[in-house]
């Protein structure tokens, strides 16, 4: 699995042309296997286990293309949850009114940017641990601050800030699991052996019945590939073009600007 991953890191389509490649020369091997078989055996009853076979693939395929679905929707609706929570932790440090209350506002400020940048990070280890280290520095800094405000005001206001701060690390804990969580090696060696598998055993039944196709059996190979790789960038969060966008932490830093206006109290003293 390292291998495939350093390959679709590097390039996805180089991924998506080895894989076609290895189908094309699986085909041809089973069709000239067949070719030597075809006056030695019966042909009729091949025919039915490949369409075993390949069913079999397509089931497989359509399986794992949901399950990858399901990993990225779960990536983009955990950086809305996310997204969310900070500001409603920004609004609520600002309606404090307090010096430590408006810390906490700018350091959530940070914090969303520092998300951010964790969406958009590539496979980059030292990169990823720089984050997750800063990260955990600032949940500390705010976490002090929220603390502090506590011991001065236990009201309300004070235990909703609270509750916000604290769903907001649990949905960057969630986010960062969501990231985390990736596509089983063993499933995409699944798909990978069973794609080989079903298009040499599609080569040899053609090759006893003495047919070739190749242009429609390179149009096959190529949907199949087409739609493997489609799995394997939707699975891999920090591969490939289908990457979770980061508007919505963009539209709450727009939010961020300026403070939150305080009216007039109605009854004056």
């Amino acid at each position: 699995m390292a291998v495939i991953t350093a390959i679709a890191t590097w390039s996805l389509i180089a991924f998506g042309l080895l894989l076609l490649v290895a189908q094309l020369a699986a085909h041809e091997f089973g069709y000239r296997l067949g070719r030597r078989r075809a006056a030695r055996n019966d042909a009729d009853g091949v025919g039915t286990i490949v369409s075993a076979m390949l069913a079999l693939l397509a089931f497989v395929l359509a399986l794992t293309l949901s399950f990858a679905t399901n990993r990225f929707s779960e990536r983009r609706a955990g950086s809305l949850a996310e997204a969310n929570a900070i500001g409603t932790a920004w609004l609520r440090a600002e309606a404090i009114g307090t010096a430590a209350g408006f810390e906490i506002a700018r350091l959530l400020e940070e914090y969303t940017k520092l998300r951010m940048a964790f969406v958009r990070s590539g496979r980059d280890p030292a990169a990823l641990n720089d984050i997750d280290r800063r990260t955990n520095t600032l949940q500390t800094a705010i976490w002090g601050h929220v603390a502090a405000i506590v011991r001065e005001q236990p009201n309300p206001a004070v235990t909703s800030l609270m509750s916000a701060v604290n769903n907001t690390f649990d949905m960057t804990a969630a986010t960062r699991f969501a990231y985390d969580y990736r596509i089983p090696s063993q499933v995409i060696w699944l798909l990978i052996s069973m794609a080989l598998l079903g298009m040499g055993a599609l080569g040899y039944q053609l090759g006893l019945k003495g047919g070739s196709f190749r242009v429609l059996i390179t149009l096959l190979t190529v949907m199949w590939t087409v739609v493997i790789v489609d799995i394997f960038d939707l699975a891999s969060p920090r591969i490939g073009t289908l990457r979770t966008s980061t508007a919505v932490y963009e539209w709450t830093l727009e939010g961020f600007k300026g403070s939150v206006p305080i009216p007039p109290s109605p009854h004056p003293q």
